[in-house]
C-alpha cells in the first residue's frame, strides 16, 4: 500500500512494484513491523535506519537522545553512520575521527566468553545487561537505540545468540524507551530457515534492516522495515521523514526483490533452507566435529560458520601472522569450493573463520561435495 512506502510526504518514490514489495513484506514478517522504505543495498539500509530512529525522538520532543550503543565484533555496513555501529576494528580504524556518537558493548559469544559451569541461559543474561550497565553509564536518556545483528555475520562468523539473550535485550530496550535495531542484511531473507532471523529468538525489532538475500543476485535492492509507532510519530509531526537516496524504491530493484520474496515464502525456499539447512549441519557435525584444529561449528540454517584454532581444547588461534583464513580461502577455491574467510574473528586481530552460504537449492549430494572439498582444503592448508 502507497503509506507503507510513502515516509516522503510528496510519495515520491512510490511505484506498483514497490508497494507490491511492501504488502509482500509485511504479510510475512514479524507482527509490528508494519511500514517499508526500500532502498539499494544494506549500508543505505542501516543509514536509513538509524535516521529514522533519530529523527523519531525529535519528534517526541526528545532532541537529548544523539547516541547509539552497538557491538563489539559486529558489522553493519561502510558508509560512515553504519562504520560508527559497527564493531570490525580494523575497518573501523582510519574512519574513526568521523564516526558518530557508539559505544560498544560485548557480543553474545558463548564459544569464548561462557565461562566454565555457567549454562548457556545464564551467560546469556549476564552478557545482555551489559546494556544496562552501559545505559546507566551514559544515561539511559541520552540513547536512541540498539543496533545488533540477530546471527553475527562476517565479523564474528555465524554467531547465533544463546536462548533468551534477545528476550532480555528487547526487556532492556522497553525499559528504557530505546529503540531495538536489528540487522538483518546478511542473516534475514529466509538464510538462517525463517524469513527474518529474529523470529527464532522470539522478539520483533522497533526498526529491522534487509538486503543481499532480498535481491538474490539479480538485482542492488536493500529495505528497512519499522514498526507502525515509529511512522505514525513522524506522520502526526513533520509529516516528512528527512532522508533519501536516488534510486530508493527503484521499481525494476523492487520487482526483482518481490520475485524473489515470493519465492521464499509461498514458494517454499525459506522452508527449504531450513531443512536442507539441518542436513548440512549433521554433515558438518560429522565431517569436522572432532577436526583438531575446528574449534566451534556454529549458525543456522543455510548460514554456518567454522571457527579454526592452532589448539582445540585450549581454544588457542593461529598466529595472525599467518592468515590462516586467506591460505584456506585459496586452498578451497582451488579445490572447487567458493567460501567466506575472515580473520580477526576474537578481536580484531586474532582469529580465523569461514563462513558457508550456500544457495538455498542446494541437493544432499552437494552438501557432501562441499563437505569434501572444504576437508581436502583444511587438510591443503593446515599439514
Amino acid at each position: 500500500m502507497a503509506e507503507q512506502i510513502a515516509f516522503a510526504h510528496t510519495g515520491f518514490f512510490t511505484s506498483e512494484p514497490a508497494e507490491r514489495l511492501a504488502d509482500r513484506l509485511i504479510a510475512h514478517a514479524p507482527q509490528g513491523l508494519d511500514r517499508v522504505y526500500p532502498v539499494s543495498g544494506g549500508s543505505e539500509a542501516v543509514e536509513a535506519a538509524l535516521k529514522l530512529a533519530r529523527q523519531y525522538f525529535l519528534e517526541r520532543g526528545e532532541p537529548q537522545r544523539t547516541r547509539f550503543i552497538a557491538r563489539r565484533q559486529s558489522y553493519h555496513g561502510n558508509t560512515l553512520g553504519a562504520l560508527s555501529t559497527g564493531g570490525n576494528a580494523w575497518r573501523r580504524e582510519p574512519f574513526a575521527p568521523l564516526m558518530i556518537d557508539t559505544s560498544h558493548i560485548a557480543p553474545c559469544y558463548a564459544y569464548r566468553d561462557r565461562e566454565e559451569g555457567e549454562s548457556q541461559e545464564a551467560y546469556g543474561q549476564r552478557v545482555a545487561d551489559e546494556l544496562e550497565t552501559e545505559l546507566q553509564r551514559l544515561g539511559p536518556e541520552t540513547v536512541i537505540g540498539f543496533v545488533a545483528e540477530p546471527v553475527v555475520g562476517a565479523t564474528l562468523g555465524a554467531v547465533p545468540a544463546v536462548p533468551g539473550y534477545f528476550k532480555r535485550i528487547r526487556e532492556i530496550c522497553d525499559r528504557h524507551g530505546i529503540l531495538l535495531i536489528l540487522d538483518e542484511v546478511m542473516c534475514g531473507m529466509g538464510r538462517t530457515g525463517t524469513l527474518f532471523a529474529c523470529e527464532q529468538d522470539g522478539i520483533v525489532p522497533d526498526i529491522a534492516t534487509i538486503a543481499k538475500g532480498l535481491g538474490a543476485g539479480y538485482q542492488p535492492v536493500g529495505a528497512m522495515l519499522c514498526s507502525a509507532r515509529i511512522y505514525d510519530a513522524i506522520e502526526s509531526g513533520s509529516g516528512f521523514f528527512q532522508h533519501g537516496h536516488t534510486y530508493i524504491g527503484h521499481p525494476m530493484a523492487c520487482a526483482a526483490a518481490d520475485a524473489v520474496v515470493a519465492k521464499l515464502t509461498d514458494g517454499g525456499m525459506t522452508a527449504r533452507a531450513a531443512r536442507m539447512g539441518a542436513v548440512l549441519e549433521t554433515a558438518l557435525n560429522d565431517a569436522f566435529g572432532q577436526h583438531p584444529n575446528v574449534g566451534d561449528i556454529r549458525g543456522r540454517g543455510m548460514f554456518r560458520g567454522l571457527e579454526l584454532v592452532a589448539d582445540r581444547d585450549s581454544k588457542t588461534p593461529f598466529d595472525p601472522a599467518r592468515a590462516v583464513h586467506k591460505e584456506l580461502k585459496a586452498a578451497a577455491f582451488e579445490a572447487g569450493l567458493i567460501c567466506y574467510p575472515m580473520g580477526g574473528t576474537i578481536d580484531g586481530r586474532q582469529g580465523d573463520h569461514i563462513l558457508l552460504a550456500p544457495p538455498f537449492i542446494l541437493t544432499e549430494d552437494q552438501i557432501g561435495e562441499l563437505v569434501d572439498k572444504l576437508s581436502s582444503a583444511l587438510d591443503t592448508t593446515l599439514t
